[in-house]
C-alpha cells in the first residue's frame, strides 16, 4: 500500500540524518517503515528506500508461498 507522505510529520522520525547519505534528513523526505517515520535528505533518497523495500518484501512473499505451497 503506497504511503501518503504528506500526513508524515518530521517530528516523528527515528532518525535525524538520512541512512543512504548521512545529511540531515528534510520534511519533504519521509516515509514509512514497519510504523515507524524514516527520513531521507531527499525525496530521492526515500524512494530508494521504498523501492528497495518493496523488492525485498516481493522477493520474502514468493519465497514464504513456495515454502508453504511447494510445488504450485
Amino acid at each position: 500500500m503506497p504511503v501518503d507522505h504528506s500526513k508524515l510529520s518530521i517530528e516523528n522520525a527515528v532518525n535525524d540524518t538520512c541512512p543512504w547519505s548521512g545529511k540531515p534528513i528534510a520534511a519533504d523526505s519521509l516515509t514509512e517503515y514497519k510504523g515507524a517515520v524514516v527520513g531521507f535528505c531527499n525525496p530521492g533518497c526515500r524512494d530508494k528506500f521504498e523501492k528497495a523495500i518493496a523488492h525485498f518484501e516481493e522477493a520474502f512473499d514468493r519465497k514464504k508461498a513456495s515454502v508453504l505451497a511447494p510445488g504450485l
